[in-house]
């Protein structure tokens, strides 16, 4: 898994597996799930990051998260707690 942020467009990139998305899915009006041509999830944006995610407190958190899976599902849960 991958997490990237640019913020130059303020945009959140997590990367759940390597592969071409293909279709995408509005979770929310900021959230967009790309899926590749078998529907399986290939990585999740978020648009307008800073708004959601305290990137701060982020930039500090995700090395103390040992285990990949609890920091894909930390990451996730925060984003569809706000």
């Amino acid at each position: 898994m991958k997490i990237k942020y640019s913020q130059e467009t303020d945009i959140l990139v997590v990367e759940f597996k390597e592969g071409v998305p293909v279709d995408s899915i509005d979770m929310k009006e900021v959230v967009i799930l790309h899926l590749d041509s078998e529907g399986v999830p290939v990585e999740m944006e978020i648009l307008d990051a800073s708004k959601f995610v305290a990137m701060d407190e982020f930039n500090i958190l995700v090395p103390m998260i040992k285990d990949k899976n609890e920091q894909r599902d930390r990451l996730i849960l925060d984003i569809f707690r706000s």
